[in-house]
């Protein structure tokens, strides 16, 4: 069964091409949801004008549909709270 410690895993691999930082340590993945072979990604971006939206929401449901066990990725694109660089990891 996947985890969302299995999906938070492969969103490591997921890069906002404007920045050189995954989108999990870059803090735009506010939660996930696994419900059997279906993930749900609550997720917000840089700035709500980011020319790179539809890219990085495609990536996003590309790699977690990759995973052997999820057959649909939902992602939902949420502004409340707005992203700040507060959210970067400090790792």
């Amino acid at each position: 069964m996947v985890t969302k410690e299995d999906v938070m895993e492969v969103l490591k691999k997921c890069y906002d091409p404007e920045i050189p930082i995954n989108i999990v340590d870059l803090g735009l993945v506010y939660d996930v949801d696994v419900e059997g072979d279906r993930a749900h990604i609550k997720m917000t971006l840089t700035t709500p004008g980011c020319p790179m939206a539809a890219m990085i929401v495609d990536n996003v449901k590309q790699k977690v549909e990759s995973i052997d066990g999820i057959k649909k990725a939902e992602v939902e694109l949420v502004w409340d709270p707005p992203w700040t660089p507060d959210r970067i990891s400090k790792k």
